[in-house]
């Protein structure tokens, strides 16, 4: 197993809580994390129907035969053993005693704000971090962008675009439905893919109702499907206007780049180079590195974006000590000065010193203005947000 980010956070967890909540996309490790976190547990997937009717049929007798605790996979498929295990961790002391884990994020919040609050403590697991790729897995961005981050790509054995199509088939054909009834399917993937295409880019809701013929109630609600399952995340503009009229539209980022290719019909590493949204992509990955890291390490997502009608925009805001650091992102190889408009610009306004400029090449270097300049691989450390 390659070794996670997030293993001493989840350990941590388990010696305050009684129970952990590990959540995240579907295949993106939180079984094999957790089996190798608690090994002495006993695993229960509750994908598997015989196990999944024993639990619906017979709660209270299916928790029976854990009295030290078990790892439920998946629990959110069985939504009435909630109450049950409320009880459970009520009547003991044990911390760390039930594992729980789940990749439909609505559902599974739902059920523990109801029934668990203030008993778990709560993990976001997403895909590998570049720190967590295996040694030479990439060596330039677009390895990177093509390939994304979820493990099972880096086992030497998986084909990647075959892969990558029977994830979005799996997901649009089984997991859709159970967060929503949509009937629909084909629209569904369409809209998937246009969304693939705004990567980067605010969100529009009249405009993709209009493209896929739907109303935008639908595409609002076809869109929290996308969050909840963590194939999206929705970037919300900074509210602060410094008295200027800002931007209220979020942006739109996939959790993981190499899905965000496959759906756009990316078939190479080749191609992307001189794919037009090639810059969004390169965007898409570091705003997310960004937040993957800080959730891997057990801290909220304190991030955003700022723009204003004018157009001065700063790609990333990143709350560091009760002030917002300024990131600015560019695919580019070679540092160019216009670049650094967008930090100055917001160092200006909010009287907030220093900021960064993450870029796709090697130069690594700080400015007597205070901006430091990054690399694509180099920019975490850096960045300190913890």
């Amino acid at each position: 197993m390659i070794e996670r980010e997030a293993e001493q956070i989840l350990r941590t967890l388990a010696g305050q809580f009684k129970a952990v909540a590990v959540v995240g996309p579907r295949q993106s490790g939180k079984t094999t994390l957790v089996r190798a976190v608690f090994p002495g547990k006993p695993y229960a997937s509750l994908e598997n129907p015989d196990v999944r009717t024993r639990a619906t049929d017979d709660p209270r007798g299916f928790l029976a035969q854990y009295p030290s605790g078990a790892i439920l996979d998946e629990v959110q498929r069985v939504p009435s053993l909630f109450s049950y295990l409320q009880q459970v961790l009520d009547e003991g002391t044990t911390r760390g005693l039930f594992v729980l884990t789940g990749s439909n994020n609505f559902l599974l919040q739902e059920n523990i704000s109801q029934s668990l609050a203030g008993r778990i403590g709560y993990l976001d697991l997403l895909p590998f971090t570049l720190n967590e790729l295996p040694h030479g897995a990439v060596s330039a961005p677009d390895d990177w962008l093509f390939n994304g981050g979820y493990p099972p790509l880096y086992d030497g054995v998986t084909d990647h675009p075959l892969w990558f199509a029977n994830y979005i088939r799996t997901y649009v054909e089984r997991d859709v439905r159970q967060i929503r009834n949509i009937t629909d399917l084909h629209a569904f993937e369409r809209f998937l893919r246009l969304c693939a295409g705004r990567s980067g880019q605010l969100l529009n809701m009249a405009n993709l109702a209009v493209e896929t013929g739907k109303d935008n109630k639908t595409i609002a609600g076809w869109m929290s499907v996308l969050e909840s399952s963590f194939i999206v995340h929705l970037l919300r503009p900074y509210h602060a206007s410094f008295n200027k009229r800002v931007v209220k539209m979020p942006k739109l980022y996939f959790i993981d780049t190499g899905l965000a290719c496959a759906l756009l019909g990316i078939a190479n590493r080749h191609q992307l180079a001189f794919h037009p949204l090639r810059g969004n992509l390169f965007e898409n990955a570091i705003v997310m590195e960004a937040i993957k890291r800080i959730g891997h390490q057990g801290g909220m997502a304190r991030t955003w974006f700022w723009r204003d009608n004018k157009g001065h925009e700063v790609d990333l805001l990143v709350e560091k000590g009760g002030a917002l650091l300024p990131v600015e992102i560019k695919s580019g190889q070679t540092v160019q000065e216009e670049w650094f408009k967008g930090v100055a610009y917001w160092t200006s306004i909010s009287g907030m010193l220093g900021g960064m400029l993450v870029h796709g090449g090697d130069a690594n270097y700080d400015r007597s203005d205070g901006i430091r300049v990054r690399p694509w691989n180099g920019f975490y450390d850096a960045l300190a947000i913890r």
